[in-house]
């Protein structure tokens, strides 16, 4: 599986680059800019694009912008951003295309290599990865009485925050120790609350949601 990384900080990259060759992936580019950045995407057609959203020469979202771009030019590009602090509108913008393929993860969660791994392998397989705190902020932004969010159960918010990160029927069960037929009813009950047509496709609903909770009605 190919890789460009795209990350300004040296040790960082490094760090990311052998973590990755120890798993079997193929470090197609390692860039520090977003001009690189750029270029390597257009030229190297990655399985998967490891990104840091600030990169110079700007320092502001360059490198955000330069993977929606990427993927616009070849949509469905799977891309794993990597920020310092949860910010809602990069959340936003990554899934606007609704296409799939992308993940959000804060830099802390780097240091747990599982985890970072499982999120590098579910993005390149077309899946999504958003980081639990970005999930609890979007719930948190639409928890007012008047919104559809309220009808939740306690039970079902807890499915809705581990669905919205990527996970599959069978993990929420195994997390949550109950079984997976309890879980499709609670996602069933879940959708119809939110006016959301029930599918199978484990991106498909979770973009939904997302998009769903982050925009409202």
């Amino acid at each position: 599986m190919r890789v460009v990384l795209a990350e300004d900080l040296f040790l960082l990259r490094d760090g990311l680059v052998r973590l990755l060759q120890a798993h079997d992936f193929e470090i197609a580019a390692a860039v520090e800019t977003g001009p690189e950045l750029a270029a390597a995407l257009a030229e190297l057609a990655p399985d998967v694009a490891v990104v840091d959203v600030r990169l110079p020469p700007t320092h502001t979202d360059e490198g955000l912008q330069c993977a929606l771009d990427a993927r616009r030019r070849r949509p469905g590009l799977p891309v794993l951003v990597l920020s310092q602090h949860v910010e809602q509108l990069y959340a936003r913008e990554l899934l606007a295309d609704g296409t799939g393929g992308v993940g959000y993860l804060l830099k802390d969660r780097v240091f747990d290599a599982e985890q970072f791994v499982d999120a590098v392998r579910r993005v390149a397989a077309g899946g999504t990865a958003m980081d639990p705190q970005v999930i609890q902020q979007l719930l948190a932004r639409r928890s007012g009485d008047d919104r559809p969010l309220a009808r939740l159960t306690p039970r079902e918010r807890e499915v809705l925050e581990l669905m919205a990160q990527g996970r599959s029927n069978a993990a929420i069960a195994g997390k949550l120790v109950v079984t997976e037929r309890a879980i499709a009813k609670h996602t069933a009950n879940i959708f119809a609350k939110l006016g959301l047509e029930v599918s199978d496709d484990d991106n498909r609903r979770v973009l939904a949601v997302l998009a769903y909770l982050d925009h409202g009605r």
